[in-house]
């Protein structure tokens, strides 16, 4: 689970619509991951509390710790996130942000906690410190072994994957109608009241067991939208 180019509406529609999805596949055994260190950080009490084990939350804020201490390092805030785009959105600061993002990961015990390309020991929910920007959280996620990836956005993106599948899931309507053949999954009936979270969830649920399983492509697959690959590096990211 990823989020990128996110909105005021994020939070609302597209993030829970994907949290909802979460829990039905760690329900059925599957594992998911979630990140972006920055878009956790002013909400990670609540992650925190949904960790299995003291262990487990401690590696929690051990990575919290080190981030704080990358960015320090760099005399960079992690209030420069949002972005320009994400406030021309409606998202008015950091804080907001992080309780949006948060939402994409569902309700379930987080498992585990990895560092950046650490590969996962266990099934379940598992939170991975990756830094937020979509560039670098995607190859650190396939660097922990990831499959497919899910990506909701508000304000549109042409990110991509080569080396696994990005489901795209936006925020409003508006979007799928601007974008039709590279947003997949539209959350905006959500927004609308035309459709509840449970319904659009499991309509995503279906949608990744389908991708998972061969049977159908995203957009990103058909027409091969795909970013190079940029790995964590010690510049200051947000």
């Amino acid at each position: 689970m990823q989020c990128g180019g996110s909105d005021a509406f994020s939070g609302v529609s597209a993030n829970p619509s994907a949290g909802y999805a979460a829990d039905l596949l760690v329900g059925a055994g599957a594992t998911v991951m979630f990140s972006e260190v920055t878009e956790v950080r002013d909400g990670v009490h609540f992650i925190a509390e949904r960790c299995v084990s003291a262990e487990v939350r401690d590696k929690l804020a051990e990575e919290m710790r080190w981030y704080d201490a990358y960015l320090d390092e760099g005399q960079v805030d992690r209030s420069a996130n949002p972005t320009p785009g994400n406030k021309k959105g409606g998202l008015s600061n950091i804080v907001e942000k992080a309780m949006g993002s948060i939402a994409k990961s569902g309700t379930s015990p987080i498992v585990e906690v990895l560092s950046p390309a650490e590969r996962p020991t266990k099934h379940g929910l598992i939170y991975a410190a990756t830094p937020a920007s979509d560039i670098v959280c995607g190859p650190s996620q396939l660097a922990s072994g990831i499959g497919l990836q899910v990506f909701m956005t508000g304000r549109g993106t042409p990110y991509g994957l080569a080396a696994a599948p990005v489901i795209k899931v936006c925020s409003r309507n508006e979007m799928k109608e601007q974008w039709p053949d590279v947003i997949d999954i539209s959350a905006g009936e959500v927004v609308t009241g035309e459709k509840t979270i449970e319904e659009v969830g499991r309509e995503l649920f279906g949608f990744i067991v389908d991708v998972a399983g061969g049977r159908k492509k995203p957009y990103t697959e058909q027409y091969g939208l795909h970013n190079f690959l940029c790995i964590f590096n010690p510049a200051p990211i947000t």
